[in-house]
C-alpha cells in the first residue's frame, strides 16, 4: 500500500492510536505493510512512555488533536457499548459539545460568505462567544432585526476540504484490514466507513439539515411536548444555518431539584412515542437524540436539535422493526434470531445453529433479569454483535435504530427514573400498527388497487375460456421440473432391475424343481442335469444379486452419510 507524504503522517497517528490504546496487533501489520517498525513511530513511543494502555480521557484529547473527523468518530463511539467499555464512552461524551471553537474572525467571515450581508445588517444582536462547540460547526446566539431570539449554526472553516483527506487514508487503512486481518474480514470497514462517510456529508450540508427540520417539525406535530425548533427562511446555506432559539436547558445540566419539577414520566412516554412514530410510520427518524442534543423548555417540554443526522427505514424494513422491537419487549428470542436471518446478508462462514442458541440465550438472560430492566437499544447492539461474530451481516438501518433507542433510554432514564421502555412498546404498539394500516390505505393506493382489479375482472372470461378449451380438448399438459430428476429416476432404475433379477431368479428356481420330475438321460450327481444347471444358474446369480446390493449400498453410505 503507498501512501503519499500528505497522508503518511496520518497513517503513522492512526497506527499508533492502534498501539496505544489496545491494538498492537493491527498496529504491527499496518506499520510492516509500509515498511517500517512500529517502535520507529514517535507517536507509539510517546504511548509507551505514558503506559501500555492510554487512559479514556486520553483517548478523547488525542482524537480532538487528529481533528473534526476524529472528533465525529469519538461522538459514535461513545454511543456504542458493543464496541467500547463504559469508562472510554464517559469520556468521549465530551466531544459532543464541548470541542474547542474557532475564532470569531473566521464567524464573521463565513456568514457574510454565505448569507450576502454582513452580520450587522442581518442580525440586531450577535453574541461572539459561542453557546456550544461540536466536531463541524459551533453556534452563537443571536437575534433578528424583528428582534426574534434566534442561534445560528456555522461549519468550521475548510472543513470539507479536511475530511476528504482523512477519509482517503481511512479508506486506504480500512481496504488493508478488510484484506489482511481477520477482524476487518468479519467487520467490513470499507462497507461501514462509506456509511460514516455519507453520515457526515449529510451532515455537513445544513440546507438539508433545515429541510430535515421542517420535515420533523411537520411529523410530530400532534405531540404537544415535543418542540422542533425552525429554520429561518432565507436564512440558510450549506455552511450556515439559521434557526429558532430553544428557550430552555440541556437535560444534562438538569440538577436533582430541577428534574423533580418536572413530570418526568409523561415527557418520557411523549418522547419514545414520538420516536415510535418516526421509525415506523413515518420512515424518517432524528438519529442522535444524545443527552446534548434534547434540551428542557422553560414551559415544561422536551425539544430536539442537531437534525444532521437522520435515519430512513423502507415500509418493509418498517414491518420487520415492527416486529423486532415486539418479540425484544416480549422476550421472544426464537423471533428475534429469524428476523435478524431474515433481513441480512450471510456470509460463507455463517452458523446458522450457533447464532439462534446465543440470540436465545441473550433474550432468556434479560427476561429472567425482569423486562421491566430491558435496554431494548443495548439489546439490539448485542444482537448485531453477535450476528457478526457468527458471520451475519446486519443492515445499517438497524445498527442505528439500536444506537438511537440507547441514547432514547438514556434520556428516558433521566426524565423518569422508573420509565419501562418494553412497556411503553406494548402499550403503543396497537395504535402504531392502525396508523401503519392507515397509512397504506392512501387514494394512490387504493386507485392502484381498483384498477388492478379491474384488469383482473375484465380478464378474467378470457382466460376462463382458454382454460376450458384446453381442458376439454384434452391439450392440458402438466410440466414437472425437478432438479434431482436424474438422481430419482437412476433410483428407480435400480429398483426395477433388481425386482426383474429376484423374479428371474424365481422363475429358475420354480422351473429348475419342475425339471427334476421328468427323467432324462443327461444326469449330474444322480439327478436331471438341466434342473441342476437350473439351479446352480440361480444360485450364482441370487449371490451376485446379494453382494452387489451390499456393496451399492455401501457406496451410497459414504457418499451420503446420514
Amino acid at each position: 500500500m503507498k501512501l503519499s507524504a500528505l497522508h503518511l503522517k496520518r497513517y503513522r497517528e492512526i497506527a499508533a492510536l492502534f498501539w496505544k490504546y489496545g491494538r498492537s496487533d493491527l498496529a504491527k501489520q499496518m506499520s510492516t505493510e509500509e515498511g517500517f517498525g512500529i517502535d520507529s513511530l514517535p507517536e507509539a513511543k510517546d504511548a509507551k512512555a505514558d503506559g501500555e494502555a492510554g487512559l479514556p480521557e486520553q483517548l478523547a484529547n488525542d482524537l480532538e488533536a487528529m481533528g473534526p473527523t476524529f472528533v465525529k468518530l469519538g461522538q459514535v463511539l461513545s454511543s456504542r457499548p458493543d464496541l467500547l467499555p463504559e469508562p472510554y464512552r464517559k469520556a468521549l461524551a465530551r466531544l459532543q459539545d464541548r470541542v474547542k471553537p474557532f475564532p470569531f474572525a473566521e464567524v464573521e467571515e463565513i456568514v457574510m460568505s454565505e448569507l450576502g450581508v454582513r452580520i450587522s445588517k442581518a442580525f440586531s444582536r450577535f453574541d461572539p462567544e459561542p453557546i456550544g462547540a461540536a466536531s463541524l460547526g459551533q453556534v452563537h446566539a443571536a437575534a433578528l432585526r424583528d428582534g426574534r431570539p434566534v442561534v445560528v449554526k456555522v461549519q468550521r472553516p475548510h472543513i470539507r476540504q479536511q475530511i476528504a483527506e482523512d477519509f482517503e487514508v481511512l479508506a486506504q487503512i480500512a481496504t488493508f484490514l478488510d484484506e489482511h486481518t481477520e477482524v476487518g474480514r468479519r467487520h467490513r470497514f470499507v462497507a461501514v466507513l462509506d456509511e460514516f462517510r455519507i453520515t457526515i456529508q449529510q451532515e455537513l450540508n445544513y440546507e438539508r439539515e433545515a429541510h430535515n427540520l421542517v420535515t420533523l417539525g411537520r411529523n410530530l406535530a400532534e405531540f404537544k411536548l415535543i418542540q422542533v425548533p425552525q429554520p429561518v427562511p432565507d436564512y440558510f446555506t450549506r455552511s450556515v444555518l439559521v434557526m429558532d432559539q430553544v428557550q430552555g436547558r440541556k437535560i444534562t445540566s438538569l440538577g436533582p431539584l430541577d428534574l423533580q419539577d418536572l413530570k418526568g414520566g409523561p415527557l418520557a412516554e411523549e418522547l419514545f412515542k414520538s420516536y415510535l412514530k418516526q421509525v415506523l410510520v413515518d420512515g424518517m427518524f432524528h438519529a442522535d437524540p444524545h443527552p446534548g442534543n434534547v434540551f428542557v423548555t422553560t414551559d415544561g417540554r422536551i425539544a430536539l436539535i442537531d437534525l444532521g443526522m437522520v435515519g430512513h427505514a423502507a415500509p418493509s424494513m418498517q414491518e420487520t422493526l415492527l416486529k423486532v422491537l415486539l418479540a425484544m419487549s416480549e422476550g421472544n428470542g426464537e423471533a428475534v434470531a429469524e428476523l435478524a436471518i431474515k433481513v441480512s446478508e450471510r456470509l460463507r462462514d455463517f452458523d446458522i445453529v450457533e447464532f439462534r442458541r446465543r440470540i436465545a440465550q441473550l433474550v432468556a438472560l434479560q427476561r429472567d433479569q425482569g423486562l421491566e430492566d430491558l435496554n431494548v437499544g443495548q439489546s439490539l447492539l448485542e444482537v448485531s454483535s453477535i450476528a457478526q461474530e457468527n458471520g451475519l451481516i446486519v443492515p445499517s438501518v438497524l445498527v442505528l435504530l439500536a444506537k438511537t433507542l440507547l441514547q432514547l433510554d438514556e434520556v428516558g432514564r433521566i426524565l423518569d427514573p422508573q420509565f419501562n421502555t418494553s412497556a411503553s412498546i406494548r402499550r403503543n404498539v396497537e395504535e402504531l400498527m392502525m396508523r401503519r394500516l392507515g397509512k397504506d390505505l392512501t387514494k394512490a393506493s387504493v386507485y392502484s388497487s381498483l384498477l388492478e382489479m379491474r384488469e383482473f375482472t375484465a380478464g378474467l372470461p378470457a382466460r376462463l375460456n382458454r382454460i376450458m378449451d384446453v381442458v376439454s380438448n384434452s391439450e392440458l399438459e402438466v410440466n414437472v421440473t425437478s432438479t434431482d430428476a436424474k438422481t430419482v429416476l437412476d433410483g428407480m432404475e435400480k429398483i426395477a432391475n433388481r425386482i426383474t433379477t429376484g423374479i428371474v431368479l424365481a422363475g429358475l428356481v420354480i422351473g429348475a424343481s419342475l425339471l427334476m420330475r421328468i427323467p432324462t438321460r443327461f444326469q449330474l450327481f444322480g439327478f436331471p442335469g438341466l434342473a441342476i444347471l437350473c439351479f446352480v444358474g440361480a444360485a450364482a446369480m441370487g449371490f451376485w444379486l446379494v453382494i452387489s446390493i451390499f456393496v451399492q449400498d455401501y457406496r451410497s453410505s459414504r457418499k451420503f452419510p446420514r
